[in-house]
């Protein structure tokens, strides 16, 4: 028997939706009237079957009844019941030869049930019925064709497959018969017809698949939060799937039945329809849960329990409440109980829990039309303000067809002024708010400050501010996702409707009085609040964050793989995601672009906010458009603990402000001179961000901030030096870029954990002392740019967990110490630029280094052995080798382009871990066999004047694990190499090892090549002359065997014809422009 899973995809929706009847019952009343079909009516009755009836007996004269002519054509089953007698009636015969002439097997079923007669006898005409036949000759009233038409209908009516019920049970009989067409009509939509069913197929899909197939009994979980499409799917679940269960019973909303009638009233109403007995009486629970035991235990039964809100109301059965009917129902059966609750769901042990996620872009849009269009298509004037409503609605089916609803047949004008008011319908709010209301108070303060400012913003960050502000967000939160209100991976997320709801209760008690509200996070609030001068005892948090990018918030995890860097070639070094929460690009610290008037721009009084003795949290971080802030600020609630302002306008803090509660302080790009005057208590200081302030000259002393993690003094253009205070023991992050004016770092301590140490940009300091060597855990030292650094101490020796160095363009620096060559983590090292750099054994050595993984020393002049310096400046300097003997074993990607490298040692064949290669701008005529090296995916040999052969490429390529180096960049360039000979050769080897590189693309989003070359191979046949090539891919989007674009390129420079190539993968279709 299929499993009711497989029925979800085998059934089709429309399968019955256009006949007025479900069955039709041909039978000679006098015979069966009164006992079989009388029987049998009444079984298809019971499973909701609806059977055409002859009640007012219209089987009378000569000629077939209008009405029962229409009740044949109307009919989506017919069932003939052939008796002793059936023949002898011309009534019967005329009914079935229209039955026939009716007959479409590929939409239509008949099906033949031989009551008391043998099937043989009906086929041959044999018996009773060629008795019958013999008299209709013998009369006057009937002509031959009309009776050889009844012959050859019944013979091919009864060698249909059927039924010969003679010597048989007759309730056997008719059940099997019941479900036979239960099993032909049950796909039917009843209820939900297929135009409301926007969306559906695709969760049908998911759910069979998840669900597989059904051999003893399951609990089904359907969730999600409130309008999304729950209860549909599990009506159009319920009746798609119902006719493959001998029992079946949907309660459409259990939670309103047990506050009216108990869990008594839940068990009456199950059994009732499970049995399909209407007046069936139940003394108590204990009889109930008997009688679903005595009369449900051998039934495969699909019971649906809608809007389950509480646990208690599953508790309709006495004995082993927790596995709810498992006990009490037959192999095969399913429950499927529907929630907002997550947690009710996994605390009755449900095998699958599916969540009903929001509908894509394209079934959003079919929903909105149909409610707001009446039709599958958006009318010309309305494009834009029917994407502003899909972005708003985000998938929310309510949200849609209440909004699409209310627009309909209004114009453009009313549309655009309507849709504010719109989002906070009360109909939508309405169905958000029972999630809502069900919720702890404490739970309900976790829900609005999410909805207000702390959605989609990184979970610890989130977590952290909800324990400032006295909740258990462990446990609130989780509280949230089980109830479908949130969703929380690496970020919280919560639906722009739940959002609207959020800030809907927060307004509703004084909608015209934002001084009243407990959160202020709008624009026009804030100032109407700041204007007025209001007493503003209530407001707790104020937060106005525009265009917050929320990647920002990753400074609280711990910190990334270096794999997952982009380490491209000459790229700086990537600033690492750890603790850069609040960097300096997202302040843009070069000087303001020009404004408009100022007269014109939003002005916010600041005075205010002396008066907000309950702020616990303070963010203005604008983006787009610059504030005018007026007024003085003589007061800040020492409440704060949680204080962000970008472009802070005044020198300092206010004075009475006693910072001991403050956790973060972040105010980027401010005026300020200095914090504050003194000494302050900062028992919980953690993050501290003063990047930007360029009239900084001083640090306050910071000492007693005994938890500080993470210190931003990026860009403080007059800071000559920092104290030993801000080194605090918790310290991991000290970000000192661009401070132009510091001559000297602290002394570093023994009992320090920093891990990141950024230093570009420092032009002032000149040298790195032995301090340095006591940061153990330091892992990141970034000093490109100090132009003035002339030495580094060798202490640096000791940083023996140290995987990314950057002494890029240190123009000055002339040595480095040997001591670095025992950093056996290092991974990373990059020297360009550094032109005065000279250290005989530095490359020589480094063979010791094993886990290098990338050295960058283009423009460095490096001494090998006894040779000459070499620059990209000086051309015609001697050359350089490099040792041949084994290094470097771990290297995944190398970088030695513009060394003068003469000779390419053997040794680099065999770096079997090598993925990104390059020897660009070199001197070496041939190079060492690569074909060892199975994970190579770029190899770039740009520039290299004296090569005269390629290498044997890898002949296969396999797909490296975990992330790249490099990105997404893949391919072959091999350009400018005049020397090089058999270019022929050259260009099928490439393109052979780029054909290679397809199998592996869908790691990457593009593959390139660049070769010598004069033609563009046959099997590309779409040529253009020009820059540019366009390509509509819309036909093959949706073609799971389609890779992506083959871009073919030939291009010429002075004494050279170049092919170029490229493997591309798109979203959809677009103009590829190449220029090379």
């Amino acid at each position: 028997m299929a499993s009711a899973s497989n029925a979800i995809i085998q059934c089709t929706s429309s399968s019955s939706s256009s006949f007025e009847y479900d069955v039709f019952v041909s039978f000679r009343g006098e015979d069966t009237r009164n006992s079989f079909t009388a029987f049998l009516f009444e079984a298809l009755k019971k499973q909701g079957i609806e059977a055409f009836k002859d009640d007012k007996d219209i089987r009378k004269g000569e000629s077939i009844a209008p009405e029962l002519i229409r009740a044949i054509e109307g009919s989506h089953v017919f069932l003939v019941v052939f008796s002793k007698d059936y023949a002898s009636s011309t009534w019967c015969l005329r009914e079935l030869a229209h039955i026939w002439n009716c007959f479409q097997p590929s939409t239509r079923h008949l099906l033949p049930i031989f009551y008391d007669v043998d099937p043989s006898q009906v086929r041959k005409l044999s018996g009773d019925y060629e008795k019958a036949f013999a008299q209709h000759q013998q009369s006057s009233r009937f002509q031959e064709k009309e009776i050889t038409t009844w012959r050859e209908v019944l013979e091919r009516v009864a060698s249909l497959s059927g039924w010969d019920i003679r010597n048989k049970e007759q309730p056997t009989v008719i059940d099997e018969i019941v479900q036979k067409i239960k099993k032909i009509v049950g796909c039917k939509f009843s209820i939900l017809r297929n135009d409301n069913l926007v969306g559906m197929e695709s969760h049908f899909s998911t759910l069979s698949k998840q669900l597989g197939p059904v051999n003893d009994v399951r609990v089904v979980g359907i969730t999600g939060m409130g309008g999304i499409g729950k209860s549909t799917l599990g009506r159009a679940l319920y009746e798609r799937i119902s006719h493959q269960f001998n029992s079946s019973c949907y309660i459409d909303d259990v939670s309103k039945l047990y506050r009216l009638e108990g869990s008594a009233g839940v068990q009456k109403d199950l059994l009732s329809q499970s049995l399909n007995e209407t007046n069936l009486k139940i003394r108590n629970l204990s009889y109930g849960t008997d009688l679903a035991w005595r009369r449900l235990h051998n039934a495969k039964a699909l019971i649906v329990l809608d809007n389950v809100e509480e646990d208690k109301q599953l508790n309709m059965f006495t004995a082993n409440r927790n596995n709810l009917l498992r006990e009490r129902l037959g192999r095969g059966s399913i429950v499927i109980i529907i929630s907002r609750d997550q947690q009710i769901l996994k605390a009755r042990g449900a095998d699958l829990i599916y969540q009903v996620k929001p509908l894509d872009d394209t079934d959003a849009l079919r929903l909105f039309c149909k409610n707001a269009f009446k039709n599958n298509y958006i009318m010309s004037d309305f494009k834009t303000l029917t994407s502003h409503v899909l972005s708003h609605c985000e998938g929310h089916p309510l949200a849609i067809e209440v909004l699409g609803s209310s627009l309909f047949g209004k114009d453009v004008s009313y549309w655009g002024s309507a849709l504010v008011s719109l989002r906070e319908s009360k109909s939508i709010m309405d169905v958000l708010r029972i999630s809502f209301d069900q919720l702890e108070d404490t739970h309900k303060e976790i829900f609005l400050d999410i909805a207000c400012f702390l959605y989609d913003h990184d979970v610890i960050y989130v977590k952290e501010i909800l324990d400032f502000r006295g909740f258990n967000p462990e446990y609130g939160l989780q509280v949230l996702v089980d109830k479908s209100l949130i969703t929380m991976r690496r970020i919280v997320e919560m639906h722009d409707v739940l959002r609207n709801l959020g800030k809907y209760i927060v307004r509703e008690k004084s909608p015209w009085n934002p001084w009243k509200w407990s959160r202020l996070w709008d624009f026009k609030d804030l100032n109407i609040v700041s204007l007025d001068n209001k007493a503003t005892e209530n407001v707790e948090a104020i937060v106005h964050e525009e265009d917050y990018d929320i990647e920002k918030d990753s400074d609280l995890e711990e910190d990334s793989n270096l794999e997952d860097s982009d380490l491209e070639e000459d790229s700086d070094l990537e600033e690492d995601s750890d603790l850069e929460d609040y960097d300096l690009e997202d302040y843009d610290l070069e000087e303001d672009s020009d404004l408009e008037d100022s007269h014109f721009l939003p002005t916010v009084r600041v005075d205010a906010l002396s008066t907000m003795s309950n702020l616990k949290l303070l963010k203005f971080r604008y983006a787009g458009y610059e504030i005018n802030y007026s007024g003085t600020l003589t007061k800040l609630s020492n409440e704060l603990g949680y204080l962000t302002w970008v472009k802070y306008p005044f020198e300092c803090l206010p004075p009475s402000f006693e910072p001991d509660k403050l956790v973060e302080l972040i105010l980027p790009k401010s005026n300020i001179k200095q914090l504050w005057e003194g000494r302050k208590p900062l028992p919980n200081l953690r993050r501290l961000d003063l990047s930007g302030s360029k009239n900084l000259i001083k640090m306050p002393y910071i000492g007693d901030a005994l938890y500080l993690a993470w210190l931003n003094l990026e860009g403080c253009i007059q800071l000559e030096e920092i104290g030993l205070s801000v080194l605090s023991r918790k310290l991991t992050s000290l970000n000192l870029r661009n401070c132009k004016s510091l001559i000297k770092l602290p002394q570093f301590g023994e009992d320090l954990i920093l891990k990141k140490l950024y230093l570009e940009g420092c032009q002032s300091l000149s040298h790195i002392d032995q301090s340095i060597g006591f940061l153990k855990n330091l892992d990141h030292l970034n000093m490109e740019n100090c132009k003035q650094l002339k030495r580094i101490d060798p202490s640096i020796g000791f940083l023996e967990k140290l995987r990314e160095l950057n002494l890029k363009n240190c123009k000055n620096l002339e040595s480095l110490p040997n001591s670095i060559l025992g950093l056996n983590s290092l991974e990373y090292l990059n020297l360009s630029g550094c032109v005065k750099l000279y250290n005989t054994e530095l490359l020589y050595e480094l063979r010791d280094a094993g886990q290098l993984k990338k050295i960058g020393i283009d423009g460095a002049p490096i001494h090998f052995q006894s040779t000459s310096s070499y620059s990209r400046q000086h051309q015609k300097s001697v050359s350089c080798s490099m040792p041949s003997s084994p290094i470097f074993p771990c290297m995944r990607q190398l970088d030695l382009s513009f060394c003068n490298l003469v000779e390419i040692p053997d040794a680099i064949g065999i770096m079997s871990c090598l993925e990104w290669l390059d020897l660009s701008g070199n001197n070496f005529a041939t190079l060492p066999n690569l074909k060892k090296l199975s994970k190579l995916l770029c190899l770039k040999l740009q520039h290299c004047k004296q090569l005269k052969s390629l290498p044997e490429l890898p002949s296969r390529i396999e797909i490296p694990t975990g992330e790249s180096y490099f990105g997404n960049k893949t391919g072959l360039y091999i350009f400018n190499c005049p020397k090089l000979f058999d270019r022929k050769r050259c260009s099928n080897m490439a393109f052979s090892w780029m054909m290679q590189l397809y199998q592996v693309i869908h790691s990457f989003y593009r593959s390139e090549g660049v070769s010598p070359g004069s033609e563009i191979p046959k099997w590309f046949n779409n040529e253009h002359e020009g820059n540019c090539v366009s390509l509509d891919a819309s036909h093959v989007m949706h073609d799971d065997n389609w890779i992506g674009v083959a871009f073919c390129a030939i291009f010429v420079v002075p004494h050279e014809t170049i092919s170029a190539m490229a493997f591309s993968k798109t979203d959809g279709p677009k103009i590829l422009e190449d220029c090379f």
